[in-house]
Formats: C-alpha cells, structure tokens, sequence
C-alpha cells in the first residue's frame, strides 16, 4: 500500500518545462547571496512531528523544491553526505507542478512552520506569480507587475523578471 502511495505522490509531483525551469533559476538567483546555501530537493528528516495533524501524509521525510540554509550552518564533513537532513532550513521554497493542489503545499508550510521554518514561498510558474509566506495564513503575492519580490522575514530581494524570463 505504501508503494502505490508513494507511486502517486511521484506521479503527482512530476516536475514539467516550467517547473524545472523555475526551480533552477530561482536556486542560481538565491545561490548569489554569500549569506546562503541553496539545496535543491533535499530530503528533510521531519520524523519527529505527527504530519498527519497538518493533512501531510508523508511520515518522515519531506522534500521541498528549494530550501535555504545559512553559510556557515551544519553541512557534513568532507566526503561525508546527509541522507536525511536533521536541521530545517530558513526558507522553503516549493514550485507549483502542473498536477499538484494548492492545499498540498499550503498544509505542508504549516508543517514546516511548525518545524521551525522562518518563511515558506510558492512559485505558480503558469500565472509568475510568487507568494511568500511569513507564517501560515500571513503572506504578499507578488506577479510580474511587481520589480522584486520580497521576503522582510529573510531580508531577501529578488527580481522577479529575472525569474519569469520566458
């Protein structure tokens, strides 16, 4: 049962042109401010909270599109690696694929707020907009008619146009 859950989270998350696309490029943005590190799709160790009181049915491990961490914080000896990451970023980021629901992301930023995460954003590449999340029900939209987007909880500014540059 497990298995076939699993299958259709993957199929579900499948990530298209516009995905891929926006994942990386909002990473190489980010990747430019010293202050950070930027992994892509690393797997979270969230195994000690119950997920399924925020509607997440994953159990201890969640893997987010983008996360931040800061420069100096816990990275792994060389020729070391993390399998699952103890630590919870700064940010989230998560990317709007073509086949997930909105509520998904939005009950898995409750989790990670409740993780310890300071800001959470959602990229929806069909519409370039990018809402960030200082907590879960207090966020600022920003679309293309905006110049950045801005994240106060991060100090971060980021050009939008650069991200949406089709």
């Amino acid at each position: 049962m497990n298995e076939l859950i699993s299958q259709e989270y993957e199929e579900q998350n499948m990530g298209s042109w516009n995905h891929s696309i926006t994942q990386s490029r909002v990473a190489s943005l980010l990747s430019n401010d010293e202050r950070f590190v930027v992994p892509v799709e690393l797997s979270l160790d969230v195994s000690q909270i119950d997920l399924s009181q925020f509607g997440v049915k994953a159990k201890e491990e969640l893997i987010p599109d983008v996360c931040l961490y800061p420069k100096d914080g816990h990275r792994p000896k060389r020729g070391d690696d993390i399998l699952k990451m103890p630590k919870m970023p700064l940010l989230i980021i998560e990317v709007l694929s073509p086949k997930q629901i909105i509520d998904d992301i939005l009950a898995k930023f409750k989790a990670y707020f409740a993780l310890g995460v300071k800001s959470c954003w959602l990229i929806v590449p069909v519409n370039e907009s990018i809402t960030v999340y200082s907590a879960p029900n207090h966020f600022r939209t920003f679309g293309t008619d905006a110049q950045e987007v801005v994240d106060d909880i991060m100090d971060i500014h980021l050009p939008i146009q650069k991200l949406f540059r089709w």
